[in-house]
């Protein structure tokens, strides 16, 4: 089984407390791929450091749950609801 590349964020002043991560992925969510990057950071209910705003994008990204496109559009990715059907009907997913 292949191994995942570590996580290497940039830009690492101070590692994000976990409600601001989940304030993020609700707003990323919320967002589709409807706002760019910075669109979404002045829609945050909370104020939040850039950098640790980019912190919480290169880890939502590395995790899988969303692509941040070239046009700098945020798209969602992660899909809950597929997942347990794929896993339901005996797909195994590493």
């Amino acid at each position: 089984m292949p191994k995942l590349p570590a996580f290497k964020p940039r830009n690492l002043d101070r590692y994000p407390r976990l409600d601001t991560v989940l304030m993020v992925e609700k707003a990323a969510h919320k967002a589709r791929s409807d706002l760019t990057v910075t669109q979404i950071w002045h829609k945050l209910p909370k104020k939040v450091l850039w950098t640790t705003y980019i912190t919480i994008l290169d880890y939502l990204e590395y995790s899988g749950k969303i692509q941040v496109e070239k046009d700098k559009t945020i798209t969602w990715l992660y899909n809950p609801r597929l997942i347990a059907r794929v896993k339901k009907e005996g797909v195994v997913i590493a």
